[in-house]
């Protein structure tokens, strides 16, 4: 397993969320809504680029959209390896934060 950092997590989690719709645009989009991170087109590309050379994704060329100018768009999945380090990076927040979570709510409601 090779270390994930925040924004690979988001994408991954992003990628199987959309299943086939999973596309630069709409990944940028989901993001947004799901968690209100702000995160460039150029982002979203170099990190999908090197999840593909990691082969944790898998991206395939659409056809064409009709009406819509310029290159088509990039469609891409989760593969298995993809799916075994995002739940291993997962089940380690998880197993980080167990039991801390309310001392963590208590220390972020005190005033500075």
């Amino acid at each position: 397993m090779g270390h994930l950092g925040e924004l690979e997590q988001l994408i991954l989690f992003a990628v199987t969320a959309l299943g086939d719709d999973a596309y630069g645009g709409a990944i940028r989009a989901h993001i947004e809504e799901r968690s209100g991170r702000i995160v460039s087109s150029g982002a979203i590309n170099t990190t999908l680029g090197r999840l593909a050379e990691r082969r944790l994704v898998i991206g395939r060329v659409g056809p064409p959209v009709p009406g819509r100018a310029g290159r088509p768009r990039k469609y891409y999945a989760l593969t298995p390896a993809g799916a075994r380090d995002l739940q291993e990076s997962y089940s380690t927040i998880r197993a980080m934060a167990g039991g801390v979570l309310r001392r963590l709510d208590a220390l972020a409601e005190q005033e500075s």
